[in-house]
């Protein structure tokens, strides 16, 4: 009996033990950061030609930010996960006679080679775009996506040939008109004037050619009325490429929800900026208006943006003798997220996009500058928004309607 039990015993010892189960380990979850990095992130604003022709800037560099002028740069772009976007050939409102539109024609075929000539001064970083395609390919290849934009159509002209000049020169998307009338059509911000009440016949002509050539139509600064012109005639739906929400701040710069709905349903994407004065009310201090006023008398007629050196060091040494003394009133980013959150409500995330006017006058208190962009992804994220809506808020519903309008174009000859 004895040795029948000791075999038994021997017998179990042989079968192999079932093994230990394996310990569950959640998969961890992605960091805001890292999603925001796997994104193709594009701005529709990027006004960061105007500082090309200033000596002391260098678009490889980690530039120091002037007053918050400095917001783009290749080291500030890669920190914040920035693809590029559209680039911005904006020529101020002038007269409406022939010696001005020459002077204004020449001064945007200048930004535009600009434009050119640092892409080709930095052939391994950064790469020209033409279509919806090009952007996406780019980005993988490591290098910054350069779309080209116009933002007031003032320099064309009478010219309605000088569309397909600009198109020729890489231009995808245009903006008839700015802070002011001009000969296309009306603006949202030149109160009381309303010269056409919309788009004026050479603005109708514009919005044809542009249909023609698959260029985005882009309506920013553009009044109510020209905005609905414009989606009216258009073949093919329209962009707002940097906007505020009138239902958080009442400006007429902003887009009232109704108008914004018109805009979505037309199938057009709403893109909201960073621009503190069209997010929120900010009043200056009287001692910093008092101060303003006076260098605006030493100043006057002249823009730092089209100043020789001298007086534009002069002009930013002055501004940052005033904003130290008395600085200047901020909006938030709470504040930018609040009207972007609007915008969301309102027509939902496969119509809403950002361009948030860098080196252009935005940039909040929390977001100076594009480094800070992961807080925009990690903010839509706390939201409850996919992401896949947000991949749709970074680029993926302006390059639908880039495709749409460029499958939309006239045949090219060949």
């Amino acid at each position: 009996m004895t040795s029948i039990l000791a075999f038994a015993l021997v017998a179990c010892s042989q079968q192999k033990a079932p093994a230990p189960a394996e310990p569950e380990t959640a998969e961890t979850p992605k960091t805001a950061v890292e999603i925001h990095d796997e994104m193709l992130v594009l701005d529709t604003h990027l006004d960061t030609p105007a500082n090309f022709s200033k000596a002391d800037f260098d678009i490889m560099a980690d530039n120091p930010s002037v007053l918050g002028s400095v917001q783009v740069d290749l080291p500030k772009m890669t920190r914040g996960g920035l693809d590029g976007g559209f680039w911005v050939t904006f020529t101020p409102q002038g007269p409406m006679d022939p010696a001005s539109y020459e002077a204004a024609k020449q001064a945007a075929l200048t930004r535009n080679q600009e434009i050119h000539d640092m892409v080709a001064a930095h052939p391994e970083s950064f790469e020209l775009a033409y279509t919806s395609d090009d952007a996406a390919r780019i980005a993988a290849s490591g290098k910054k996506v350069v779309y080209m934009s116009i933002e007031n159509s003032y320099p064309l002209g009478t010219d309605i040939g000088m569309v397909e000049e600009f198109y020729n020169r890489g231009v995808r998307m245009i903006g008839p008109v700015h802070f002011r009338d001009n000969q296309f059509a009306d603006s949202s911000t030149d109160l009381g004037a309303n010269d056409y009440g919309g788009l004026s016949p050479l603005g109708e002509e514009l919005v044809k050619e542009a249909n023609r050539l698959g260029m985005i139509l882009d309506g920013s600064h553009a009044s109510d009325s020209t905005v609905d012109d414009m989606i009216e005639l258009s073949t093919t739906p329209i962009i707002l490429s940097h906007t505020g929400v009138k239902a958080v701040y009442d400006h007429p710069r902003n887009i009232d929800d109704d108008l914004m709905r018109k805009v979505a349903d037309d199938g057009g994407v709403i893109q909201i900026n960073a621009y503190g004065s069209y997010l929120e009310q900010l009043t200056p201090t009287p001692e910093r208006q008092a101060a303003l006023d006076e260098m605006q008398k030493e100043f006057e007629g002249i823009s730092p943006a089209t100043a020789d050196t001298e007086t534009r060091d002069r002009y930013i040494a002055k501004m940052e003798e005033i904003e130290a003394k008395f600085p200047a009133p901020r909006s938030t980013f709470e504040k930018f997220l609040e009207h972007m959150n609007h915008a969301l409500e309102v027509v939902g995330p496969d119509h809403v996009g950002m361009g948030a006017d860098w080196d252009g006058g935005g940039g909040v208190t929390g977001m100076e500058d594009v480094s800070f962009l992961p807080k925009v992804t990690e903010a839509l994220l706390a939201e409850g928004y996919s992401e896949e809506d947000i991949q749709k808020i970074w680029s993926g519903n302006m390059l639908k309607l880039m495709k749409q309008v460029e499958d939309a174009a006239a045949p090219k000859s060949e």
